[in-house]
């Protein structure tokens, strides 16, 4: 279910943020095949802000937009109601004196944290294999991996254990599993969401991002925790506009480039996914894009960079 169409249950009075939870709950139990999940909330917490929420509904209060949704966090996350264990056993009973910016924003838009989701040990890896509380199972076929780092995430959503979460993506580790595990997954621009309560892999390439099913899920989602962060001073002074409203307008005379360097015959792009790629961009083209090639010269440069990079942070971060 939608965030929007939910979210229209929970006002017309067909369904409770207590029968949401409730229903999440039992997902969560039947999905535990998937080991998407490191904790899941308290029960008891859990349900006294549902009976909120729910309350407030009955009284004509105003909610926050995200009222009554069950979202998940991936456990590299700091939250101040469960664990923070980075899939690690280094960290297995940590407990943060605070809680992470985006996730504050979330439970101030109403959303309901449901738990923590497994992830690659402190985000390092695209196949969630590495964690201390053993691999993620994809959904889709429990013999493959869902991606990673951000695999539990992915995996969560997928199997509807939640309506969206948040992930990490450093060098991949929201888009990749989001790929997977055929949900939408989406790094924001740096600085577009807060860092802070983020346990860092890579400063300068750390990115916080949405996963849900569908694209207008996602922007909702990127509405509540985007925004300027006293606490991170790399986050942007700039406006958040209503992004899931540009779900439903034209992109006539939008312009779509295409790399050269990521469509030729030796960059070993998978036939099958060449065709849908190929699929999409007619239908874009269709819709009224301008598809333009352009090219990128310094592609083949970035994955040694990448690795300098990271690896130097993530040095200096977990030397802390």
């Amino acid at each position: 279910m939608s965030i929007a169409s939910l979210s229209d249950q929970l006002d017309e009075g067909e369904t409770t943020a207590v029968e949401i939870a409730e229903k999440t709950y039992r997902a969560i139990v039947e999905g535990e095949t998937y080991n998407a999940f490191i904790s899941v909330a308290d029960r008891d917490d859990l349900f006294e802000r549902a009976e909120s929420i729910d309350e407030h509904l009955q009284n004509g209060d105003e909610v926050g937009p995200l009222a009554g949704v069950p979202i998940a966090v991936k456990d590299n996350i700091c939250t101040d109601t469960m664990r923070t264990t980075a899939g690690s056993k280094m960290l297995e009973d940590f407990e943060s004196p605070y809680e992470a910016t985006a996730v504050k924003r979330l439970r101030e838009a109403g959303a309901l944290i449901v738990g923590k989701t497994n992830l690659d040990e402190f985000a390092m890896g695209s196949s969630s294999e590495t964690s201390h509380f053993g691999p993620v199972r994809n959904p889709h076929d429990p013999e493959r991996s869902p991606g990673g780092s951000s695999g539990g995430s992915a995996a969560a959503v997928a199997s509807d254990q939640c309506v969206a979460a948040l992930g990490s993506d450093t060098g991949g580790s929201v888009r990749q599993p989001a790929s997977h595990c055929g949900v939408v997954g989406l790094k924001p621009t740096y600085g577009r969401v807060s860092r802070h309560g983020l346990i860092a892999y890579a400063s300068s390439l750390d990115q916080i991002g949405p996963m849900a099913d569908t694209v207008e899920d996602a922007a909702r989602m990127l509405e509540a925790i985007a925004g300027q962060d006293p606490e991170d001073a790399t986050s942007a002074d700039e406006s958040v506009p209503r992004l899931h409203r540009a779900v439903d307008e034209s992109i006539e005379g939008m312009t779509l480039g295409l790399p050269e360097e990521y469509f030729g015959d030796d960059t070993g792009l998978d036939d099958e996914v060449a065709r849908c790629v190929r699929a999409a961009i007619d239908e874009l083209e269709a819709a009224g894009a301008e598809v333009v090639d352009v090219s990128l010269p310094h592609t083949e440069h970035a994955v040694a960079a990448y690795y300098l990079i990271a690896t130097a942070e993530a040095s200096s971060n977990l030397a802390r």
